[in-house]
């Protein structure tokens, strides 16, 4: 079995990944492609560090287990199935599945910080960069975390102030520069993800 093409996504928290990545696996077809989340690699509640009012910070990099994650890309470029406990954030009612990932042409690797370590860049093959600007994303965040994660919008301004913005600007956005495309998501990115869509299912056919 050949290696996987390996994919890292990044960019700032709101900026687009998770319909990028929906669409990206409509088209070039959900059984080409594994993806790899760093959202379920968080450390357990307990662990998560906490700021000088005590509210815990989920978007440090001591948040993530990187060990698991490492392993877990490594296993998976070996053609190995992996198993994971889905994590539900801040939602205590919302059950644990155990999710599994299977070996595939196509690996993608998505997160925040999946730039920021190095032992993850060693493995990409391909580096790719959402990009949006703030108030936008700050938009999106909203809507998001009262939908999915409960958070009221006290709660999400205070992060985003204290917590999102300061690790966008010290952890995500110096690596910028280091993607091989960066994909502007103000409005849409079709026409990237045409390219890169044409590009993934050649390079799928070139393996048959």
């Amino acid at each position: 079995m050949q290696d996987p093409f390996i994919i890292g996504i990044t960019g700032g928290s709101a900026s687009g990944k998770t319909l990028f990545l929906r669409q990206l696996i409509e088209r070039v077809g959900e059984e080409n492609l594994c993806l790899l989340s760093q959202d379920n690699y968080y450390k357990d509640r307990d662990q998560q560090p906490v700021d000088d009012k005590g509210v815990k910070n989920f978007d440090l990099p001591e948040s993530i287990d990187f060990d698991d994650f490492v392993r877990d890309i490594g296993s998976l470029k070996r053609g190995e199935v992996v198993s994971r406990k889905e994590y539900t954030f801040n939602n205590p009612n919302t059950p644990q599945k155990i999710l599994n990932f299977n070996p595939a042409p196509i690996l993608i690797v998505e997160g925040i910080f999946v730039f920021y370590v190095q032992e993850v860049v060693n493995l990409l093959d391909l580096k790719l960069f959402i990009d949006a600007k703030e108030h936008i994303k700050l938009k999106r965040r909203i809507v998001r975390d009262n939908e999915e994660r409960g958070y009221d919008l006290d709660d999400v301004l205070y992060r985003y102030e204290h917590h999102v913005s300061p690790t966008y600007y010290k952890y995500i956005e110096p690596y910028k520069d280091t993607a091989d495309l960066i994909i502007p998501n103000n409005l849409d990115f079709k026409v990237a993800m045409d390219v890169i869509c044409n590009f993934l299912i050649n390079k799928i056919k070139d393996r048959n």
